[in-house]
């Protein structure tokens, strides 16, 4: 999935990026707000890993990323 349907449609998918990385709080993902460099600062910053490794956790996360995260009515804010 394209990075700009994920970014378009933060909240949610934020939930499913709390399944990944529960380390990261509700404030985490706010602060992130669908940006994808943000995200791996997180992850960097929370999980104590390089940036690389970081990048490439949102990469393969990214890949799996489907539609059915959310219900078919919901609509990106």
């Amino acid at each position: 999935m394209h990075w700009d349907r994920i970014q378009g449609r933060w909240r949610q998918f934020a939930p499913k990026a709390k399944e990944r990385w529960a380390a990261l709080s509700d404030d985490d993902l706010h602060a992130v707000n669908g940006r994808r460099d943000r995200l791996a600062e997180k992850i960097q910053d929370r999980y104590g890993v390089t940036r690389v490794v970081a990048e490439r956790q949102v990469v393969e996360w990214q890949r799996s990323a489907h539609e059915s995260w959310f219900k078919k009515d919901e609509h990106p804010a």
